[in-house]
């Protein structure tokens, strides 16, 4: 402070009304005032069904659950940086969030709270013990009326649930510290490139992986834990029984919260699409990996994690992704017509049906893509069901502390590399009968999502940073 002593003297020629001025006026200065730094809030609510509902993801049940494992959850965690600029993360215990759920929510989100599509990231753990929601995969689905009208009403108090719980975690906001680092385990396989029947016999698996594990530490004013939000690149495809569960991921928050009281653990899934847990299929394995990927997370919340300074950056946009060639009217009736009833027939009736009325079928998709940076650390989240090498090449680009997300904000299929596209099969072409497309993408997708990464990293100040060998 440079105020001189003489000038402090003469205030005794004051009245006291003008000192109790000036004291608060040079108490309320940038001088005095306490650097400003982050504010955190968490909160969660449950989503686990209240009825029998079909469960999502696989093709071959044939009838609703018949209970629970352990409950479904949504939580979100909130941050503000010195600026009072928020972002929130909103993860789900759902197979994933079609486009108009997640376009009515973030809506709603901005219309109760000011938040943008940049500062929202909708993250879902891509479970496949969770219920079927509302116009998403519906040709994979037997559905009757009665079932189709569960749906319908689960996903409108889903959506009335999430937006509700951003709420709580906007009351719950508090001074924090933000921390970040990577860690990393290898349950995660790749599925397109080894054989899941050899899996305990093979001793040198094919690629390609990513098996980082990143984690966001944050703790409150105290020191004490408050929320950890991690992630791993792996379908959540342990389980395929007829109860309700967060399969591995579930397992892995729940083991967190166990071990540390009164925090709240969130997983995001990453580039997963094309990685499987194996071997699979029972309860225990499914604990074992929820234990693996929690002991990873809590080995880098002991460790030294890197600090970050309270500044949030967001950009957010849509670009069009092209379909390759639409199929026509005579392919249509050949697939509707030929082969055993399953959803490669329900999808080409539909498709058909659509060409007889010459309804317009769009060309191209809108894709969500969504940057962010926290002080440093980069923050990517797509759209989809990502393949690894998404995350392998972003990492390439931006260095290999970012952290990659998929099955952000809009989950309308696969979204292969160009390698995929090229070799085929159920990530690069037939998918898009799963999620009801009209065809699969056109070769162009990668490079018009890395561009876009690319410009979108540039808007938020991110620098590139190829790894150098």
């Amino acid at each position: 402070m440079t105020m001189s002593i003489r000038y402090i003297f003469q205030l005794k020629k004051l009245k006291p009304g003008f000192i109790c001025l000036f004291f608060f006026i040079l108490l309320a200065s940038p001088l005095a005032a306490k650097e400003k730094g982050w504010k955190a809030g968490a909160a969660r609510v449950n989503i686990t069904p209240a009825k029998p509902m079909w469960m999502a993801g696989f093709a071959a049940r044939t009838h609703p659950a018949e209970g629970k494992i352990h409950d479904l959850w949504a939580k979100a965690l909130i941050i503000e940086d010195a600026d009072g600029k928020k972002a929130v993360l909103v993860t789900t215990d759902l197979l994933g969030i079609p486009k108009a759920m997640s376009d009515r929510i973030r809506d709603q989100l901005k219309t109760k709270f000011g938040l943008l599509r940049e500062q929202i990231m909708l993250n879902s753990s891509h479970t496949h013990s969770g219920p079927v929601l509302e116009t998403a995969l519906s040709d994979i689905y037997p559905l009757n009326q009665e079932q189709i009208n569960l749906i319908n009403q689960y996903s409108a108090t889903l959506e009335t649930k999430i937006v509700a719980l951003v709420g709580d975690a906007i009351r719950d906001l508090e001074p924090a510290e933000l921390f970040v680092e990577n860690g990393v385990t290898r349950f995660q396989v790749n599925r397109r490139n080894n054989n899941a029947g050899l899996i305990p016999w093979i001793s040198d698996l094919s690629g390609p992986n990513d098996y980082a594990v990143p984690v966001i530490k944050v703790q409150d004013a105290k020191g004490k834990l408050k929320a950890v939000a991690f992630g791993y690149a792996c379908h959540a495809t342990v389980l395929s029984e007829y109860k309700f569960s967060g399969d591995y991921p579930g397992f892995a928050m729940l083991e967190l919260e166990k071990t540390y009281p009164g925090t709240i653990a969130l997983f995001f899934q990453g580039a997963g699409a094309d990685q499987n847990p194996l071997p699979r299929g029972t309860e225990p394995l499914a604990k074992q990996y929820g234990k693996e990927l929690a002991a990873a997370v809590e080995r880098v919340l002991e460790e030294d994690m890197r600090k970050l300074k309270p500044k949030i950056s967001t950009a957010y946009a849509e670009v069009r992704l092209p379909f390759s060639t639409l199929p026509d009217e005579a392919k249509l009736t050949q697939l509707a017509t030929s082969g055993p009833d399953g959803y490669p027939r329900r999808w080409a009736a539909r498709m058909l049906a659509k060409v007889k009325s010459g309804e317009q079928r769009e060309p191209d998709y809108p894709y969500p893509i969504e940057v962010w940076l926290l002080d440093d650390q980069p923050l990517i989240g797509l759209g989809g069901e990502l393949v690894v090498e998404y995350s392998i090449k972003l990492k390439e680009i931006f260095g290999l502390n970012t952290f990659v997300m998929g099955y952000c904000n809009d989950v309308m299929s696969y979204i292969p590399s160009t390698r995929i596209l090229r070799e085929g099969g159920y990530e690069g072409m037939t998918a898009c009968m799963v999620y009801g497309l009209p065809s699969p993408w056109s070769t162009e997708t990668e490079s018009i999502i890395l561009q876009k990464v690319i410009r979108l990293a540039k808007q938020v100040q991110i620098p590139l940073r190829p790894i150098t060998l």
